[in-house]
């Protein structure tokens, strides 16, 4: 057993951020995987925002967002994705890799909304009060979910979005890392931020000029445009293509389909990352951009930003 000292030499020489974290805070992320993943407890955890469960025969991991309040990544969703990807996180960089666990499914428990992405109404607040650090803050927390998420948490695990409902601006952003996307007929997605005079800065151009060129990563971001799934799965971005109802039915047959040759898979993951990387600075670079033109917005711009905001919970209170 390595010592606390190695450990946290080998987060250190990674560039990892929890390299300054507590004994106690270290050994806790520790603690989310067993050597079996079965015995995941996930009853002792004090979760509001996610719902998690561990399938052992698929050895997948279920991350659903209950979204209790407005479906967007709200503090409160953010500081559980925190806890669970910190040490999810932790654990890759320090080469603990349970056995059987290969898949990180991410979804929606709220009925057509997978999710509307960043918190409008904080964003507009920040920007109102001219309080810069807040709004970096929580650009840089979701972006480092985004960019951990694209790396499968250094964990030879294959990451998978199911989208059962519609997914824009940062929730479209965050789907974007993953390795698979798996959508219902019908969801629409998109990134709306032009439409208040901004961009999506939580890594969508990087992650989308990589999978479809740059050409078309500036026309979906300027356009404002929402795409159907079956328009995403045309242009590339929607792997698997499912009837209104049947996303988890297709979700099996994925992982059913690819059971021998997952590890190719991981491998050919790794070349992709290899071949067109995304740096973590790149992240990091754009979004300080991003809260930049952010504290520039004028009332105009704000007041349309709350409007989405509004007609988007009005939209889920139907």
């Amino acid at each position: 057993m390595a010592t606390f000292q190695a450990k946290q030499a080998i987060l250190h020489e990674a560039g990892n951020d929890n390299a300054s974290l507590p004994v106690g805070e270290v050994q806790r992320g520790l603690s989310l995987f067993p050597q079996q993943p079965a015995a995941f407890d996930f009853g002792s955890w004090d979760l509001h925002h996610l719902k998690l469960d561990f399938d052992a025969d698929t050895g997948a991991l279920w991350m659903r967002f209950t979204h209790p309040g407005r479906p967007c990544f709200s503090s409160g969703l953010l500081g559980e994705l925190r806890e669970v990807v910190d040490r999810m996180w932790t654990s890759g960089k320090l080469g603990l890799v349970p056995e059987g666990f290969n898949y990180l499914v991410r979804s929606s428990n709220r009925s057509g909304v997978w999710g509307y992405g960043g918190d409008l109404e904080l964003f507009a607040d920040c920007i109102r009060r001219r309080d810069a650090g807040m709004l970096r803050a929580y650009a840089h927390r979701c972006v480092e979910l985004v960019y951990r998420n694209y790396r499968s948490f250094n964990l030879p695990i294959t990451t998978i979005g199911l989208v059962q409902g519609d997914a824009l601006g940062g929730a479209f952003e965050s789907l974007l890392s993953d390795d698979v996307i798996i959508a219902e007929r019908g969801v629409r997605m998109g990134l709306p931020e032009i439409l208040f005079n901004l961009f999506p800065g939580m890594g969508a151009y990087s992650l989308l000029w990589r999978k479809v060129g740059s050409a078309m990563a500036r026309r979906m971001l300027l356009s404002g445009e929402l795409y159907t799934a079956e328009r995403l799965h045309e242009i590339g971005l929607v792997d698997v293509l499912a009837e209104p109802g049947e996303g988890e039915a297709a979700l099996a047959k994925y992982l059913a389909r690819n059971v021998r040759r997952r590890r190719t898979l991981d491998v050919l993951r790794e070349v992709a990352h290899r071949s067109h990387p995304v740096p973590h600075e790149e992240f990091l670079e754009i979004v300080d951009l991003w809260v930049e033109r952010a504290l520039e917005l004028d009332p105009q711009d704000l007041r349309k930003m709350e409007r989405l905001a509004q007609t988007q919970a009005k939209q889920v209170a139907s």
